[in-house]
């Protein structure tokens, strides 16, 4: 399955989301470089007027970033759309696989308005984001080919289909943003220690040697190493670090299950006990909106 192949909805809710997230992301970093940048400045102030201007020409364009974020709240379309293209692509393999909501005690036709019914619902339910979904426009459509495709295959092809392009690919892609997370929280951390460690060392010189250097550079480091921790706790590397790893286990276990099914039935009861796991942080985007 390819991204392509999910509703044109999900596609626009998934381009939102990245857009949001993007904008979200480089505000704060943006806030952070001139604050570092005011810091620096703040070393010449003795020597000419014209820093005094440039700092506060800097500090002016950090505070209107603040002001602007606080009041924009990008993260919250961030947010927002990535926790309804979650629920999109959730409720898709349930379509795909014949699972309960829109198993095969229906008709083609039942099932579909139902999918469609659901789309309509969830896009009425989450009328604050329509805005930033209707910039990214997709063509496709609601139910694609492949879908249809996928579900009309039979019982062992949807589980293997379901193995390997939802539970083994989902399962990989925790375990790599696990990896990824933790190496981002080492590196960070490590940054933010040698800057504060810098700091120390040049304020313990400047003790005996306070006029070997016209320039100590210490509050920028401090400035600098604030931000970082600031970074680190926006990411969330640790937390998200461990909330993978978690899902990635329970995944393992409950693939073990797959092997056990024999109907529709239980192939139902399995996709749907596996995409709560796989919700599971879709509903930590939803909690994080009342943050």
């Amino acid at each position: 399955m390819n991204s392509y192949d999910f509703p044109a909805l999900y596609l626009s809710a998934d381009a939102a989301s990245a857009s949001a997230q993007n904008k979200y992301l480089g505000l704060i970093l943006a806030q952070y470089s001139l604050l570092v940048l005011a810091a620096v400045c703040s070393l010449w102030f003795s020597q000419s007027s014209d820093v005094y201007v440039a700092y506060a020409i800097i500090v002016l364009a950090s505070t209107a970033l603040l002001i602007y974020t606080s009041v924009l709240k990008p993260e919250k379309d961030w947010y927002a759309c990535r926790a309804l293209a979650e629920s999109i692509k959730t409720s898709t393999w349930r379509y795909m696989m014949r699972a309960e909501p829109f198993d095969a005690s229906h008709t083609v036709s039942e099932v579909k308005k139902k999918f469609a019914d659901f789309l309509k619902q969830i896009l009425s339910a989450n009328a604050h984001i329509q805005e930033p979904i209707s910039k990214r426009p997709r063509t496709g459509e609601q139910i694609t080919k492949a879908m249809d495709k996928a579900r009309s295959l039979s019982l062992d092809d949807r589980i293997d289909m379901y193995r390997k392009w939802r539970v083994d690919n989902q399962r990989s892609w925790y375990a790599s943003r696990t990896k990824s997370n933790r190496s981002s929280f080492q590196f960070w951390v490590t940054v933010c220690v040698l800057a504060q460690g810098l700091a120390i060392i040049l304020a313990l010189l400047r003790i005996k040697h306070d006029g070997a250097l016209n320039v100590w550079p210490t509050e920028p480091l401090l400035v600098f190493a604030s931000s970082v921790i600031g970074w680190i706790q926006i990411k969330k590397f640790n937390e998200l670090a461990t909330a993978y790893s978690l899902t990635s286990h329970e995944i393992g276990i409950a693939l073990a299950r797959l092997d056990d099914v024999r109907s529709e039935k239980d192939f139902s009861d399995f996709v749907n006990d596996t995409e709560r796991a796989f919700s599971r942080e879709h509903t930590q985007w939803v909690a994080r909106l009342t943050e």
